[in-house]
């Protein structure tokens, strides 16, 4: 009797793994084919993108190493909102972690974009971008956008549209694929299961970890400094 229990309770295990694989595989599924139309190559010429009149260039964080410089990744990321910012003119809103004092994503990238030509005015900061959806939700609820173009690599942009798009955003992705990242198929794997919890994310709407006072676009971005 309790063979057959355990039969029963290991086939029913089994099923729901694949139930659970397969809904990981068709939610992935939708969110590429959902948003792969507004994902655009690097290079593209901005005019192209029709949106001349978004709010801002919304440039996600990543790693920045112990000296303080950025990593490939990021480095590629402030790049390519640099030359998007010189082709259209629309302000940089650089989102990331800034939850320590010894860690600054965002004051990296501000100063690496200032670096590349960028008026310090025109490069805003987001403190508590922790994550890609708080980047998003506050974007549009603390800093007012309503358009933005998002700056990624590819394999995160798709995530990146579909979370603005489910909070109410216009948005297109321009992909900062500039070279070759190592570990990138652990960061394919990752990003899985990173977009069943965006999907999750995005019918919940839960609030960022953080909120703030509303920070207008239309002023000068120094008022984000530190």
């Amino acid at each position: 009797m309790r063979t057959k229990v355990l039969k029963k309770i290991v086939i029913i295990l089994i099923l729901l793994v694949i139930l659970f694989a397969a809904a990981c595989l068709i939610i992935n599924h939708l969110v590429v084919s959902m948003n792969r139309d507004r994902v655009y190559p690097n290079g593209t010429v901005y005019a192209d993108l029709h949106f001349s009149d978004a709010d801002c260039i919304l440039v996600l964080g990543a790693g920045v190493r112990e000296d303080g410089t950025p990593s490939h990744m990021l480095e590629d990321r402030i790049l390519t909102g640099v030359s998007l910012y010189e082709e259209s003119g629309i302000k940089l809103l650089m989102s990331g972690d800034h939850g320590r004092v010894d860690y600054n994503e965002v004051g990296c990238m501000k100063e690496f974009a200032i670096a590349n030509g960028v008026p310090s005015e025109d490069i805003f900061m987001d403190h508590a971008g922790f994550s890609t959806y708080d980047s998003l939700y506050r974007a549009r609820d603390v800093f007012g956008a309503k358009k933005v173009v998002i700056v990624s690599q590819t394999y995160h942009l798709y995530r990146a549209v579909a979370i603005a798009r489910a909070l109410g955003l216009d948005a297109v992705g321009v992909s900062a694929d500039l070279r070759s990242y190592r570990g990138q198929p652990i960061r394919d794997v990752r990003e899985v299961g990173a977009r069943v919890k965006a999907a999750a994310m995005t019918v919940f709407k839960p609030e960022p970890k953080y909120l703030g006072e509303p920070i207008c676009l239309k002023g000068s971005g120094d008022i984000t400094n530190d």
